[in-house]
């Protein structure tokens, strides 16, 4: 594979939007063992998983050649819930889903990259595998690799057991230890809150806990994928099988999400592994307020999304 670093139909810069991602249901089953040497045993799993329209921006600018990439992440403006950014560059997925593309097509592919996050860090919406996923496809578009979505996906799925469904987005059933990903399309409409609770809820001590409280069951596929099969998804639909764990884990969330539902009058759900709680809505008048009166009454940072898909990426002046 050639790039003719001169070829001026290339963008310079890309300005490329990373989507939350939602479950709408998640089914989790006892640890299995796998045969991969670095995770011996995985929780095989069913969700329905979509993406809503609250975006980390990445802002990618061609390097002359031999120049060396610079990343760097901060919190954008608008960000409701922030945290420290204090990962080293190994762990940081969207580094590592560069180098990863890099090696794929044998080529150095110098960038600056900026990532201004909107989504918190650690609250089960995928923000850091949509980060990564931008970056695979951000850097596809600005080199002109005309790499296939389904090689970008076999590329994510080194960097991140959801970084793969984010390539595309949309609506997808995923499966198996996360690494069977039927893509269903766009997804219904659906108006949810998501509201940040200032929780830690860490993924391990989750699944840990999860392990030690929760009836050994098999994964609910068929009820995964009758929800998904729904052309509308009312308030009571979602259902996660660690919800609660993740509330045993971060006690604190329980005040919160009975705060909410107090409010809401609808059920709360938690998202992926926590720490952020969601509701659907009826409408996107319904969501706006539920968010403003969150914010105001329960002093929770909440906003109001509906589902999208990952926009195209867009020629960008600012980097």
């Amino acid at each position: 594979m050639t790039i003719n670093a001169h070829d001026h139909t290339m963008s310079q810069s890309l300005l490329c939007r990373a989507p939350a991602k939602l479950n709408l249901a998640l089914s989790i089953g006892a640890p299995q063992p796998t045969s991969m040497p670095n995770r011996p045993t995985m929780h095989p799993l069913a969700s329905w998983m979509v993406t809503v329209d609250l975006f980390d921006d990445l802002y990618l600018q061609r390097l002359p050649p031999q120049s060396f990439s610079l990343f760097a992440t901060i919190w954008h403006k608008d960000a409701l819930r922030r945290s420290e950014i204090d990962w080293s560059l190994s762990k940081d997925l969207v580094h590592r889903a560069h180098d990863a593309l890099e090696k794929f097509v044998g080529l150095e592919l110098p960038v600056k990259s900026r990532l201004e996050k909107r989504i918190p860090v650690g609250g089960g919406l995928g923000g850091g595998s949509s980060d990564a996923a931008a970056m695979l496809r951000g850097l596809n578009e600005l080199f002109a690799l005309d790499v296939s979505d389904a090689d970008l996906e076999r590329i994510a799925a080194t960097v991140g057991s959801d970084v793969p469904f984010l390539i595309r987005g949309g609506s997808a059933f995923v499966g198996g230890f996360g690494d069977v990903i039927e893509s269903l399309g766009d997804p219904p409409l659906v108006h949810a809150v998501l509201f940040f609770p200032d929780v830690q809820c860490p993924t391990s001590k989750v699944y840990e806990c999860f392990d030690q409280t929760a009836p050994v069951a098999a994964v609910r596929t068929e009820r995964v994928r009758a929800l998904a099969a729904q052309s509308t998804v009312h308030a009571h639909d979602p259902f996660n099988d660690l919800a609660d764990a993740a509330q045993r884990v971060a006690p604190a969330m329980v005040d919160d999400l009975n705060g909410i539902a107090g409010i809401a009058d609808i059920p709360v759900h938690v998202c992926g592994s926590g720490s952020s709680l969601f509701v659907i809505c009826a409408d996107a008048m319904h969501a706006a307020a539920l968010a403003t009166t969150a914010s105001t009454r329960l002093r929770i940072p909440a906003v109001a999304v509906t589902t999208t898909v990952p926009p195209k990426s867009s020629p960008s002046l600012i980097l």
